[in-house]
């Protein structure tokens, strides 16, 4: 029997992870990556191409190894906690070579259109038409399609917002046409937007700059990537904690972790503090900004009034002259102008999909978005979970629920990210990390069964619930179950101290296993504290 060709549309993160779930489930995959590498938004290059993100060259990823990692492959133990792109691109060859996975990819090849084929009603089959270097074109038949591509495509530069920009005498692009400070030394410059690339290049560009300005409309909270102990902040992203997320009530989980980042720095004395709750918006991440803006390198303004010339004015009157550089970090829009409006149709960044990845009303399931949402954490294991249900639902072996279901579905998330963020571009994609891979877990039959385990293998169990939620927890049931997966949680800690442990010395080395007591201990802590909460709240009610 034939195997079921499935075209895979971008050979990034989310586009190898769909490789390897083709394969695993007997699937022929064949990959199309219209640049002349794989890697995706991770490779450093000095000229962006268009309609595509594009990285500055001293970018390190905001999400820990052992939390980013494919959940059968972890990212060696030498490598350090957070990766500079260089060694992200490493870890992906690995990856692909471990596999077998390059092979499958067309480089230099792009995608000029996808649409159905006219018997799709019975087949589920595509029609794809596309263009190598040379300029020639071919045309294709493929049994599924998975879409790759993300949602950094189109730099989202609002020019009509900026009165004046037209006539402005300095120099302004888009962030992703940042690459490195030097040709900005002792030049005034202004970042407008305070998301994690705004943040970024704002604290680098600070150092040569003769001062930088940083532009926020609503401000932001501020996260660390370093969090207690010296250990990286989203290794406290935990089940348990998850769970306590969901029980205790808003605006005591907002008001405790506020207190937690007010605790490093004053949000409100250093000019940054919004008006809405740290779980109202995707946060910050950014280690070095509170000690810009203690040193005076960097200056907080508000937003921008209008241009004169080579002035700026802000909101609040306040007036910046000479100004040489304007850097525009104000996000990215995604479209997809090889597929018909009829199938997805994108606007003001929304798309209306079933758990962000299947168009509900197609007559077969044959058509996956991969990797099109925006968690507070890591895309790869997201992307992986998402590719391994979706190969399955293209073998038929798991089924979709009927279209009214998953209409509603959609309506209902899309509701409470309404009622949850402030209304902005970016929050239109936005998942919470452990919640959202356990409900596509569920899809698969992967989630880990954690009452069994208690009776089974309390140890493996207390290391799943109190532990940080690493990708090797889908691996340890169900399709797809990796024989290692077990011992990779065991010595997740190993890890995650090894590339910190370069001197020689007399004094004894943490263990991990201490480490691993210490976050029982503050998980323990939590649970007691949120429970006294959680009674006096209802006891209050009573």
């Amino acid at each position: 029997m034939t195997r079921r060709r499935v075209a895979v549309v971008g050979g990034g993160s989310s586009g190898l992870a769909c490789i390897k779930s083709c394969l695993d489930e007997g699937l022929d995959p064949v990959c199309f990556e219209s640049s002349n590498d794989i890697g995706g938004l991770w490779r450093f290059k000095e000229n962006p191409e268009s309609d595509r993100a594009s990285i500055y060259h001293s970018v390190i990823i905001n999400t820990s190894k052992e939390v980013m990692c494919f959940s059968d492959f972890p990212i060696p133990a030498h490598f350090p906690n957070y990766m500079h792109n260089s060694l992200i691109m490493d870890y992906f060859r690995m990856y692909a070579d471990h596999f077998q996975l390059t092979k499958h990819v067309r480089l230099n090849t792009k995608v000029l259109q996808v649409k159905q084929r006219t018997d799709f009603s019975r087949s589920g089959q595509w029609d794809v038409e596309t263009e190598n270097k040379e300029g020639k074109r071919e045309k294709h038949i493929f049994d599924a399609v998975m879409i790759c591509i993300g949602h950094h495509c189109i730099p989202n530069l609002p020019l009509h917002d900026f009165p004046g920009i037209d006539a402005f005498t300095g120099k302004y692009f888009h962030s992703r046409d940042y690459k490195t400070p030097e040709e900005w030394r002792n030049k005034k410059v202004i970042v407008i937007g305070i998301g994690n690339s705004g943040g970024d290049i704002a604290v680098e560009l600070s150092r040569v700059t003769k001062q930088l300005y940083l532009s926020t409309r609503r401000g932001a909270w501020i996260l660390n990537r370093v969090g207690d102990n010296g250990l990286p902040l989203d290794l406290a992203f935990t089940r348990l904690a998850s769970y306590l997320q969901k029980i205790l009530p808003f605006s005591y989980t907002c008001s405790w972790f506020e207190g937690r980042l007010n605790k490093r720095f004053d949000h409100a004395l250093y000019n940054l503090k919004p008006k809405h709750r740290v779980f109202n918006q995707h946060p910050t991440l950014n280690d070095e900004l509170p000690n810009r803006i203690l040193s005076g390198t960097v200056q907080v303004k508000p937003n921008i009034r209008c241009f004169k010339g080579s002035t700026v004015e802000f909101d609040d009157g306040s007036v910046v002259k000479d100004v040489d550089l304007v850097v525009f970090a104000t996000g990215y829009r995604f479209s997809y102008p090889f597929l018909g409006s009829h199938v997805v149709s994108v606007s003001d960044n929304k798309a209306s999909l079933f758990k962000y990845m299947f168009p509900p009303e197609l007559d077969r399931p044959t058509l996956a978005f991969i990797g099109l949402v925006q968690p507070l954490g890591a895309i790869m294991p997201i992307s992986e979970l998402q590719s391994r249900w979706a190969t399955r639902v293209f073998k038929g072996c798991a089924k979709l629920p009927s279209t009214a279901a998953m209409l509603q579905d959609i309506q209902y998330k899309e509701k409470a990210m309404a009622q949850r963020y402030v209304t902005s571009s970016r929050h239109t994609i936005q998942v919470d990390f452990v919640p959202y891979m356990d409900e596509i877990a569920d899809m698969i039959g992967v989630r880990p069964k954690i009452l069994r385990m208690l009776l089974t293998e309390p140890r493996l169990a207390l290391h799943v619930l109190l532990g940080p939620c690493t990708p090797y927890q889908y691996r340890l049931n169900g399709p797809g179950k990796w024989a290692g997966a077990r011992q990779a949680i065991f010595t997740q800690w190993e890890r995650v101290t090894k590339p910190m442990q370069t001197r020689p010395d007399k004094q004894k080395q943490p263990e991990p296993m201490s480490l691993y007591r210490w976050f029982f201990l503050m998980s323990a802590a939590g649970v007691s504290l949120a429970l006294l909460v959680y009674m006096f709240l209802s006891f209050s009610v009573d």
